[in-house]
């Protein structure tokens, strides 16, 4: 999977919540700051060059659907965030959290039940 910039992972964040969308429905959904039709079209092929989606003709114009699941990129997205920014490690990710008060004691409490119920 090649990275996606910053628009293409918005745009593929409306086609997993849509599942089957034509340009004109994505422009919809973007609230802040939307691009032109014309650039959002481009965006769209795009992410289909780089096999994000597809799409279904009717006649001239396409509805395009995601080929990559939300979790699949998620995972992809984590697994590199951690290796590039926390030296592979997951320790290291949480401490960060911890030291940024972004997680919780209780939180962390479920976290360690969930991995002892999973052993």
């Amino acid at each position: 999977m090649k990275k996606l910039t910053n628009r293409e992972e918005e745009v593929m964040k409306i086609l997993w919540k849509l599942e089957k969308a034509f340009v004109k429905e994505i422009l919809a959904e973007i609230v802040d700051d939307p691009p032109h039709y014309n650039t959002l079209s481009t965006i769209v092929r795009n992410l289909e060059d780089k096999e994000y989606v597809s799409h279904e003709a009717f006649g001239n114009t396409h509805r395009y659907y995601p080929l990559v699941s939300k979790e699949a990129y998620r995972k992809r997205f984590v697994n590199e965030s951690i290796a590039d920014f926390y030296d592979h490690s997951y320790k290291s990710l949480v401490s960060f959290f911890a030291k940024e008060e972004k997680i919780s004691v209780e939180e962390l409490k479920e976290i360690i039940d969930l991995i002892e119920r999973n052993k």
